[in-house]
Parts: structure tokens; C-alpha cells; sequence
């Protein structure tokens, strides 16, 4: 009698667990209305009003000479801010997950830091360090080193913003995969070098590159603390979101889509390149 019901107490389990075909229908609509109105509808109108003009004018604003002076400054920015975030990351990541010490949950701490401070807050405590009347403005001005309204200082700008994203996606992943590898390594007589080049960096390579992803794309579309430090300086200082407000207060609308377009393609990419990212590192955990 038992060994009959069985199937049916499964059944009911799994019916159970199941939403009715309505709620489901509900939920997938509203999903893909959100989906619709807050991804799909605004990018196709970049393109849209990029195109409105022709492509003549969508290629004439992307080669104005103020547009490529962005498109240098973004990468330049990405070039230097990228990099050093992904030393740091790899470095906190290791010291985190892999020692002891006094200050470790401070350390993790700080490096949050970012994520809840303003962009704009960080761009103005740049402002007020470096700037002609901060703390180090004189002692700057002195050695004729500019720091605020310059590259360096969208380079400090986007390097703080973007400061946790590879740190963030490595500490979690190394904690999973724990220290046994680490420790045969010393045990057979490898050096640190060693140890991490053939069995850190290869089991830890997914993530990373998902990480400086995250940074890559946060930086280009960084806006609110490098419009505090750049002084809007045209064909200067401008990066391409900068470009974009400009472009767009002008009323220039065509050239401010065609340009918001690139960055638009980016971040399609980007996306791409995360979910890509997503799929290789949940393969490799399991």
C-alpha cells in the first residue's frame, strides 16, 4: 500500500514546488516588461537618435577630433586605472584568503569603501586634497605639478571608483578553493612564485578576467567623480561620458547619441563578456 502511494506523494511534492501556470505567465510578462522598458527600449533609442541624422553625420561626430580626444582619454584612463586594480585585487585577494593577520577584516573594509561613498563625494575629497586650495595644493603648485583638472586626477578619480571589483570577485572565489593545493605546493618545495603562477593564477584565471571586466566597463562609464576632478576641459579632459553631457547641453543630439552609441557597444560587449565569464567560473567551482 505504501510502496503504491509513493509515486503520488512525489507528484504532490513536485506539484508543489511548481507555481501555477498563471503566476508563471504574470511573472515572465512583468519580468520582460522591466526588461523591455529599462534595457531594451532605451538602447534601441541611442541608436535610433544616433542614425537620425545619417550615417554621414553619426560618422562625422564620431571622428570630430573632440571625440577622439575622449575616446584616447577613456582608454588612457582604463589603460593605467585597470591594471594597477588588478594587482591590488590579486594581492588582497591572496592576503585575505590565504593568512592570518591582525587588521584582515579592516583591510576588507576599506576596500568596500568605494562601493558606499558617492562618486561624486570621492571626486571632491580629490578636489580638496589636490586642488589649488587643498591640503597639497601649494606644495603641488610649488613643483608645477597639476593634478585636479588634468589626467592624473580622472586617473585618481576612476582608479578609487573602480577600486573593489577585482578584489570583490577574487576574495569570495579563492576562500571556495581553499589552501590544500597552496600547502602540497610548499610541501613538494615550490617557491611562492611558483606556487602561484601553476596553481593560483590557473584556478583563479576565470574570475579574474570577469573582474577586470567589471573594472574595465566601470571605468569607461565612470561619470560622477571624474566630472568633479576634470574641469570639463574640451578636447582635454574630457572623457567620452563627458563628451556626451557637453554634446547633449549644445543641443548637439545626434553627435551626443553617436557618441553615447560607442559606449552603448561597450557595454553590450561587456555583458557579453560577463555572462561568458559567469558560465567558465561556475563551471570550474563545481
Amino acid at each position: 500500500m505504501s510502496a503504491l502511494a509513493a509515486p503520488f506523494r512525489i507528484k504532490a511534492v513536485r506539484t508543489a514546488k511548481r507555481d501555477p501556470l498563471l503566476v508563471q505567465l504574470v511573472l515572465t510578462t512583468l519580468a520582460l516588461l522591466a526588461l523591455g522598458l529599462l534595457i531594451v527600449l532605451p538602447l534601441v533609442a541611442v541608436f535610433v537618435q544616433a542614425f537620425a541624422k545619417g550615417w554621414q553625420a553619426y560618422a562625422a561626430a564620431v571622428k570630430s577630433p573632440d571625440t577622439l580626444s575622449a575616446i584616447y582619454l577613456s582608454l588612457l584612463t582604463v589603460g593605467v586605472a585597470m591594471p594597477l586594480n588588478t594587482v591590488f585585487g590579486i594581492a588582497a585577494a591572496w592576503a585575505v584568503t590565504k593568512f592570518q593577520f591582525k587588521g584582515k577584516n579592516l583591510l576588507v573594509t576599506l576596500i568596500d569603501i568605494p562601493f558606499g561613498v558617492s562618486p561624486v563625494i570621492s571626486g571632491l575629497v580629490f578636489v580638496l586634497l589636490f586642488g589649488a586650495q587643498g591640503w597639497f595644493g601649494s606644495w603641488l603648485s610649488d613643483h608645477d605639478i597639476q593634478i585636479v583638472f588634468a589626467v592624473p586626477g580622472i586617473i585618481l578619480a576612476t582608479t578609487f571608483v573602480t577600486f573593489p571589483f577585482v578584489a570583490r570577485e577574487l576574495i569570495p572565489l579563492m576562500e571556495s578553493q581553499g589552501t590544500d593545493e597552496e600547502e602540497a605546493a610548499l610541501v613538494l618545495g615550490a617557491s611562492g612564485w611558483q606556487m602561484f603562477r601553476k596553481i593560483t593564477l590557473p584556478n583563479i584565471k576565470w574570475g579574474l578576467l570577469y573582474g577586470v571586466v567589471l573594472c574595465t566597463a566601470r571605468a569607461l562609464g565612470e561619470f560622477g567623480a571624474v566630472s568633479v576632478v576634470s574641469g570639463h576641459i574640451r578636447g582635454e579632459t574630457n572623457t567620452l561620458p563627458l563628451h556626451v553631457e557637453i554634446l547633449y547641453n549644445e543641443y548637439n543630439y545626434a553627435g551626443a547619441f553617436a557618441v553615447a552609441s560607442l559606449l552603448s557597444v561597450i557595454a553590450v560587449i561587456s555583458l557579453g563578456l560577463k555572462k561568458l565569464l559567469e558560465y567558465k567560473t561556475g563551471k570550474e567551482a563545481q
